[in-house]
């Protein structure tokens, strides 16, 4: 769906002066997209927090994208998390909306950093946008005890603060401070040289990858299903139609079949859901190791 900006005013200017919703409001124009795809509603909620996702894409303008590159990017974060957002589990859209869009934020920046991908784990992604901020605190902690610290030490030092591996640091530093180049450039002077296209790693899923991901998915499914078990019959039908099935099925039409009000099906739904993060809660740690 297009924004429909007024050509006359900067995108800027446009969301400072949106509206601010209340939490009713807000929850309203959700269920709206969520259950009858009203797009004006959705247009009425990507306005008020537009604000919002621009300020975001203002503290990643150092990172060497353009400012207008970064707001699109935060507006199609904004907009992934309308379409997800499920206002019946009583949170504020803007504060999962941040996540959404933080996230679209940091792969935009490290897609587009380099020609050469700078690498796309947690870990990696906390070294590209922790590094400088921590090296800089580091050596400051440093001069202002009076000490010395060299190339070595310094890199041990954000591996601890950071909690990676010190060949991490030092693979990071390298890829920042490097420039792009033809991976079809020559690695050496000779004619028979390789060219640097022939070192890359393949970045196919590996057979070990593999298989930790079919035993993840093996165990969260065993996972979700006790946790179904804990439903009643009528729960079970509208998880599955709502949660388990593309696309959803809606409240109306659901309440048609079972004989309840929308309102009444809205409430199921929500009970059951809160009986299925009951039963999961001691996974939660082992769930966002998976999820993460």
């Amino acid at each position: 769906m297009a924004l429909d900006f007024d050509p006359g005013q900067s995108l800027s200017r446009h969301a400072r002066s949106a509206e601010l919703l209340d939490a009713d409001t807000e929850r309203d124009l959700a269920i709206a997209w969520r259950d009858h795809r009203d797009e004006a509603a959705l247009h009425r909620l990507i306005t008020a927090y537009m604000r919002l996702a621009i300020s975001i894409a203002w503290k990643f303008k150092g990172y060497g994208a353009s400012v207008n590159d970064l707001i699109q990017e935060a507006g199609l974060g904004l907009m992934k998390a309308a379409d997800r957002f499920d206002p019946d589990r009583g949170v504020r859209f803007s504060t999962y909306a941040v996540w959404w869009i933080r996230a679209g934020m940091q792969d935009f920046v490290m897609r587009n950093w380099s020609m050469v991908r700078t690498g796309s784990t947690s870990s990696q992604k906390s070294l590209f946008f922790n590094m400088r901020r921590v090296r800089a605190r580091l050596e400051a902690d440093a001069a202002a005890e009076g000490v010395e610290l060299d190339s070595h030490q310094l890199r041990e030092r954000i591996a601890n603060e950071i909690g990676v591996a010190l060949k991490d640091v030092e693979l990071m530093e390298g890829r920042l401070a490097g420039s792009d180049f033809s991976l079809n450039a020559l690695q050496s002077d000779g004619d028979e040289g390789r060219e640097w296209i022939e070192t890359l790693e393949d970045d196919g899923e590996q057979a070990s990858e593999r298989f930790e991901r079919e035993k993840d998915g093996t165990r969260l499914r065993e996972w979700l299903g006790d946790a179904l078990g804990t439903l009643t019959e009528r729960e079970q039908k509208i998880i599955a139609a709502r949660k388990l099935t593309n696309p959803a099925r809606t409240l109306e039409s659901l309440g048609e079949e079972l004989g309840l009000s929308k309102e009444r099906v809205r409430q199921i739904e929500a009970g059951a859901l809160q009986k299925m993060r009951r039963k999961l809660a001691p996974r939660e740690e082992e769930l966002r190791g998976m999820m993460g």
